[in-house]
């Protein structure tokens, strides 16, 4: 079976952490300058008072004038979140994260290690820890197992049978299912508020008001074993490296760009001097700075050609602390991803097509690097007779 372990409002509860008086108030994480003025997550507190995710600021503030506004903290998030992948990991579960608060894992293994299914799901709780309020949920499939974790109490583990997958999504709310707020919207117009509801209108029909998305959805909804549901029974385990982290404290807040850039150059250079490393040159990093006021600041390089020159990393890194929004009173440098090797092998003569093939190769890895495996896809035709256009084909992640 396949097993998910949902923490609500992760985001919301990481960048709490540095405020916990704040968890029992009602809060809600802030937008971030430049965008569309709608909250993140919002506390149980706040939700009692109305507050909704996704809610207009000036809404929510006349909803609820004792709101307080929490600051996003995307580098505290991804620490937050690592620090609990790492001791789900060293419990023995292969762990896919799909995102800060949710993670999936094949349960076949740790069934025998921890006697049971229940057993298991319980130690990968207690992994998580009881500060969280983490909840998991096993299914056959990766959408039922994240609908049961989702629905469960904190501290709950809910498995779900095979056969009683559909009856279970059925009185479930539209939102777990992977479709944009505006078709959300446009269902509930519809009349089309619950999993079980869109799972009884025709294929067809959906497929042709929301596209391969509501196809998708549609799928999901009624738990069929058809072409669209491949990749349900499938977990992609990330494979666990060691982190390769240089942190830089400032006795005092700098804003000047100068010092940045000596204090990255310090950085890089204690970076590639790590013996970990193995010679092998960095691929992509992210860089991590500790801004003044407790925010956090965080941006990701991923290199066209993985170097260990430590010239080309400067001259990779260095624009990007002209983004920095306040004065800086730590900095790190991470090594996110390694190539396989620090050198290439040339030929004398290469045979034709070699070449073509070499570089596709490296932007194929360039490109999982920037955005994830299911970054790169590849178009497998499952049903040529279909007349539907959407169930013709299907879309799957390519794994070289």
């Amino acid at each position: 079976m396949i097993a998910a372990v949902v923490i609500p409002a992760f985001d919301l509860r990481a960048a709490l952490l540095r405020r916990p008086a704040l968890e029992a108030d009602p809060a809600a994480l802030a937008p971030l300058p430049g965008t569309e003025p709608l909250l993140g997550s919002v506390t149980a507190a706040a939700q009692a008072k109305g507050v909704r995710p996704g809610m207009r600021l000036g809404e929510a503030l006349a909803t609820c004038p004792s709101l307080v506004l929490v600051e996003q903290d995307p580098a505290g998030v991804e620490q937050a979140w690592e620090e609990i992948v790492r001791r789900l990991e060293d419990a023995g579960f292969a762990v896919e994260p799909v995102e800060p608060g949710t993670v999936l894992f094949e349960t076949k293994g740790v069934e025998r290690l921890y006697g049971g299914l229940e057993p298991a799901l319980k130690r990968a709780l207690a992994a998580v820890g009881p500060a969280w309020d983490a909840r998991a949920g096993a299914a056959e499939r990766r959408f039922a197992a994240l609908a049961a974790a989702n629905v469960a109490r904190a501290g709950q583990a809910l498995i779900v049978s095979d056969d009683r997958t559909r009856k279970f999504l059925a009185p479930l709310p539209l939102t777990l299912l992977p479709l944009e707020r505006q078709r959300y919207e446009e269902l509930e117009e519809l009349g089309v508020r619950t999993i079980g509801e869109l799972a009884g209108l025709p294929g067809g029909a959906v497929a042709e008001r929301l596209g391969p998305d509501g196809r998708r959805a549609w799928s999901l909804a009624r738990g069929e074993q058809d072409a669209s549901a491949v990749m349900e029974h499938r977990v992609n385990a990330r494979r666990p490296h060691a982190p390769l982290v240089e942190t830089l404290e400032f006795p005092e807040a700098v804003g000047q760009e100068l010092t940045l850039r000596r204090g990255l150059g310090v950085l890089v250079d204690g970076l590639l001097a790590r013996p970990e490393r193995a010679g092998r040159p960095p691929r992509k990093l992210a860089l991590w700075a500790r801004l003044v006021g407790g925010a956090s600041w965080r941006r990701v390089v991923t290199l066209r050609e993985p170097t260990a020159d430590p010239d080309r990393l400067r001259l990779a890194l260095g624009p990007k602390l002209t983004e920095l929004p306040a004065p800086v009173l730590k900095l790190r440098l991470e090594a996110v991803e390694l190539a396989p090797s620090g050198g290439e092998q040339l030929e004398l003569v290469r045979a034709e097509g070699d070449v073509l093939q070499g570089r596709l190769k490296q932007g194929l890895r360039q490109v999982k690097a920037a955005v994830g495996a299911g970054g790169v896809s590849m178009v497998v035709e499952v049903a040529p007779w279909s007349r539907i256009p959407e169930a013709r084909a299907l879309l799957v992640p390519r794994d070289d």
